[in-house]
């Protein structure tokens, strides 16, 4: 599976901006499917996950209520609608694709497949 991220850029605070991962190469219906992001001189953090059967979803405490993932089976694209956007969503974000089971989805370890990152900056 080949997984292309895109939808980066500078944004002041407070800002949206949506994130995509397009999958090619594979059953992307079969997948779950995460975005992580790593900052600066910081380890590379879970952010959101969608489950692959019932959609169901998963949010890092930190951007629980701001950030909302969603995945359309038909362009087998995951997306990450970033609304609110702070200063410390700074970071290159990654999307994954795996099958991990529920008590581990946030476990990048589990995740099989890897986008390239893209750069999201937040100006303060």
């Amino acid at each position: 599976v080949q997984l292309q991220a895109s939808g980066g850029g500078l944004v002041q605070a407070g800002g949206s901006l949506r994130l995509s991962c397009a999958a090619s190469g594979g059953t992307f219906s079969s997948y779950s499917m995460a975005w992580f992001r790593q900052a600066p001189g910081k380890e590379r953090e879970f952010v959101a996950a969608i489950r692959a059967s019932a959609g169901n979803t998963y949010y890092s405490d930190s951007v629980e209520g701001r950030f909302t993932v969603s995945r359309d089976s038909a362009k087998s694209t995951v997306y990450l609608q970033m609304n609110s956007l702070k200063a410390e969503d700074t970071a290159v974000y990654y999307c994954a694709a795996g099958r991990p089971v529920l008590s581990a989805i946030r476990m990048s370890s589990l995740y099989y497949y890897w986008g390239q990152g893209t750069l999201v900056t937040v100006s303060s």
